[in-house]
């Protein structure tokens, strides 16, 4: 039985062309002193043999590690339990694995953006995702970071960005709920101190005063539990209210939750909207009403600007749509 024939190593290309290791390693790796004859015979040997560097190892190489961290900012450790975290790790990873990249999991306190340079001064990382991004923490991305950090948010001249349209997304629901009849449109936002937020808000606002109707609005955080409080909170202050959005399909499902246990109708008595058509939304009751957001998609092109690095790209916007089932 034959044996099977292993890919060329960097060994047998430093071997075939006379050289050290560490020469052949500078040489492919493009770091470092070589001679011109060095430099030749290391080529034309890796050319010869069909010899492919291992990202991983080209990353070692290269002081650029072999882990890409995904950084959460988030007021407490809680926020890694949002399962956007989860759906936008897993994305991520697909992504790496292929290179021989890892993918970390982070918190970042709000208050301590300055934490960020623990990571970025560790060998082994690649490169940085961020989400929940807030201003401090871009300003504590250094410039030896450009081309390896991408922000799921607001970006800057040394990190591109990538997000949903949430506020064309939010606008969309919002018209929707009025073409239905309704009048008295509550929002439960995002909360005050993430930038992104800020758009759905803007968006709410914006369709509510062509309109000529008033916001009421109540800040969230994204959660089911705030959903629950934020519903209660919105009609002891609105009793009138015919329509709540919610900024998040966890924060709409604790709406509706709080809505049932209250004995008021969806979407007969208040209607309600989420945003993310996560795959339980589909299978509530009522349905929820709902727009997309390509959490994958999102992912997959932030962990592939990081890992081919290069400029900095003008933001990514990926487009939101309605989702239309029964709850609003």
């Amino acid at each position: 039985m034959r044996k099977p024939i292993r890919p060329p190593t960097l060994e047998d290309v430093a071997r075939a062309s006379g050289v050290s290791r560490a020469t052949a390693s500078r040489v492919l790796g493009g770091t470092g002193y070589a001679s011109p004859g060095a430099r030749d015979r290391v080529t034309a040997a890796a050319d010869r043999l069909g010899y492919v560097p291992d990202p991983a190892a080209r990353a070692l190489v290269r002081g650029t590690g072999v882990r890409l961290a995904t950084v959460v900012c988030g007021t407490s450790p809680r926020v890694l339990d949002d399962p956007y975290v989860d759906r936008f790790v897993g994305a991520a990873a697909r992504v790496c694995a292929p290179h021989g990249v890892g993918v970390t999991l982070h918190w970042l306190p709000t208050r301590e953006p300055g934490r960020l340079r623990e990571l970025t001064e560790d060998r082994g990382v690649s490169g940085l995702i961020l989400l929940n991004t807030t201003a401090p923490v871009l300003a504590a991305v250094p410039g030896a970071m450009r081309g390896r950090v991408a922000s799921i948010g607001v970006g800057s001249p040394l990190v591109s960005s990538f997000d949903v349209d949430n506020g064309g997304g939010t606008a969309a629901l919002v018209r929707h709920l009025y073409a239905t009849g309704r009048r008295r449109i509550a929002m439960v936002s995002g909360p005050r101190w993430l930038p992104c937020a800020g758009r759905s808000v803007h968006a709410y606002r914006q369709v509510m005063h062509e309109a000529g109707l008033p916001s009421r609005l109540v800040r969230g955080d994204f959660t089911a539990h705030r959903g629950r409080v934020a519903a209660r909170e919105i009609l002891d202050r609105w009793p009138d209210t015919d329509a709540i959005v919610g900024v998040s399909d966890a924060t709409a499902l604790g709406v509706i939750d709080r809505l049932h246990r209250d004995g008021a109708q969806v979407p007969g008595d208040v209607a309600v909207t989420g945003f993310d058509d996560i795959p339980l939304a589909a299978m509530t009751t009522p349905a929820l009403t709902t727009a997309t957001h390509p959490v994958a998609e999102i992912a997959a092109a932030a962990a592939t600007a990081v890992l081919t690095g290069g400029a900095v790209r003008p933001p990514t916007v990926f487009p939101s749509r309605p989702v239309r089932r029964t709850s609003g």
